[in-house]
């Protein structure tokens, strides 16, 4: 049996996954109202085909608990958040959650830590945790790391086909952990020492990072001097070893927009220009909220109240709003101008901010200028309904005439 830690975008579809495909699983969460909601059937968060997943994983046997169980092995996937001073990892729900699991494991058990840490992180912090109990790794506790490498709005499909690293003490146990996880995933899983598999997860999202960071730099040139960025990175597209991204009004979620600070944390005097690219990412709300600005002047508006922005989570078509650009442009302008914007996204139907609606046209009702800043279907299937609005397109998806860029 497998006792998975912590139930939220990571945990729970690889509880049901591995629950579906013929293993016996118990996922253990701290919110005890989120247990209770698997158990009836609900899901916590949006996303195709999760739902349905959960009902053939209670058909197959999964339950759900608050407490952890006494098992031979062990997936914790709680979130690795880090220190916004600092830009080091904070570990306590990591070390939490282990700690928690040595009150019940038997001799020998696997500890596989599935949450996103930096590189040394397991050395450094995991180790001496399990050593000053008087235990031996290796022998009490075998430790494994398999970072996750799936992205909301398309899990389901990236669980099962996408490559998979494995990290582990001992090649041995490393390739039992590879044969659990082979029961659904058809990618290719490589199993490595414990700190190559720390380093890699966080070196594929900084390689991104830094991506979107140059195109966004770009954006801010090209504006600069009066370019059409998007005509630019077109054409330098067409050569056959370029591939530039597109800029946008923010870098979100839990992987791009925290994982890269990991290095910056440890590695401060080496990760220059890792750091540069952060920043760069991180000044774009910012960026965005200048344009608003200089929109509102250059057409006469004075009433910030009839701004609109569109889209509250940090990407398409999913209810994910952790590290959202349009919640990081709300707390600047509360800084600045106190509140005012308004907001509407329909993939979040719960109020988690001020001026925030519920009905898109009941949004475009109360507003003049709309920034989009998030591409959901809606408002690309939608976008004649925009024809009166002065528009701010973040994502250069809207083909009315007239719109403004970043």
């Amino acid at each position: 049996m497998i006792n998975i830690i912590g139930l939220g975008y990571i945990g729970l579809p690889t509880a049901l996954m591995l629950s579906t495909h013929g293993i016996d699983v118990i996922g253990t969460d701290c919110n005890k109202n989120l247990v209770d909601q698997l158990k009836s059937g609900a899901i916590s968060f949006k996303e195709d085909g999760v739902s349905e997943l959960l009902d053939e994983a209670l058909m197959a046997g999964i339950d759900f608990s608050t407490d952890y169980q006494v098992t031979d092995t062990y997936i914790i996937s709680v979130p690795t958040p880090y220190d916004k001073f600092t830009k080091k990892i904070d570990v306590t729900y990591v070390l939490s959650a282990v700690s928690d699991v040595l009150k019940v494991a038997p001799k020998g058990a696997v500890i596989v830590i599935e949450s996103t840490v930096s590189p040394g992180t397991i050395d450094k912090f995991i180790r001496p945790k399990i050593e000053s109990l008087g235990l031996m790794i290796g022998d009490d506790v075998k430790l494994v790391h398999a970072p996750e490498r799936i992205i909301p709005g398309n899990m389901i499909y990236e669980l099962v086909h996408n490559n998979r690293t494995i990290g582990s003490d001992d090649l041995i146990v490393g390739e039992e952990i590879k044969k659990l996880y082979s029961s659904f995933c058809q990618g290719e899983i490589v199993v490595t020492d414990i700190k190559t598999a720390e380093m890699t997860k966080v070196v594929e999202n900084t390689f991104r990072a830094v991506n979107i960071a140059y195109a966004n730099e770009l954006a801010k040139i090209c504006r600069y001097d009066n370019m059409d960025v998007y005509e630019i990175i077109k054409i330098c597209n067409m050569h056959p070893r370029v591939n530039i991204l597109q800029p946008g009004p923010g870098v979100g979620g839990h992987c791009i927009s925290v994982d890269p600070w990991f290095l910056v944390g440890d590695y401060p005097s080496l990760s220059k220009l890792t750091e540069v690219a952060m920043k760069t990412n991180d000044s774009m709300p910012e960026y965005v909220l200048n344009r608003i600005y200089e929109i509102m002047k250059e057409n006469g508006m004075t009433d910030v109240g009839r701004v609109g922005l569109y889209g509250l989570t940090y990407k398409e078509n999913v209810d994910d709003t952790r590290e959202s650009p349009t919640l990081q442009i709300l707390e600047s302008q509360k800084r600045h101008l106190g509140t005012g914007l308004k907001v509407y996204d329909p993939f979040v139907e719960r109020e988690i901010v001020d001026n925030q609606f519920y009905n898109f046209n009941d949004f475009l009702n109360a507003v003049d200028l709309v920034v989009i800043m998030v591409k959901h279907n809606e408002i690309i299937d939608n976008m004649e309904m925009l024809k009166d609005k002065l528009i701010l397109d973040c994502h250069n998806v809207c083909t009315l005439p007239g719109i403004y860029h970043i």
